[in-house]
């Protein structure tokens, strides 16, 4: 597994229906509303409102969507240094929000973690 932190700065938001123009990088429909998880500047060009700003750490590592564990580790890892985060499951892999300044330090961790 390695761990590689994605350029830019990305944002939540919730909004009743997806604005024409924005292209998110996660959608949730809930019963609430939509969440988007989208870039900062885009959030801010549409006039979207959001409070919390993340890094975004992609897990490079293609683990069945079955697999049972990795996300387990992760957060414990990430839990041990007191670092907050949402994880977001693709296809593909696995993609981790943190707090934006501890993007960095997310990594350093999932690579310790990835040598143990």
């Amino acid at each position: 597994m390695s761990a590689e932190l994605q350029p830019g700065r990305y944002v939540f938001t919730t909004v009743a229906h997806v604005p024409t123009g924005v292209a998110p990088v996660v959608m949730v429909r809930e019963p609430e509303g939509v969440t988007l998880v989208l870039d900062e500047d885009e959030a801010s060009a549409s006039g979207l409102a959001y409070d919390f700003v993340a890094a975004m750490v992609t897990l490079r590592v293609h683990s069945s969507l079955e697999a049972v564990g990795l996300t387990a580790a992760v957060a414990t890892a990430l839990t041990g240094r007191g670092i907050s985060c949402n994880v977001v499951s693709g296809y593909f892999h696995d993609h981790l929000f943190v707090p934006v300044d501890r993007g960095p330090e997310t990594v350093d961790v999932l690579r310790e973690l990835s040598r143990q």
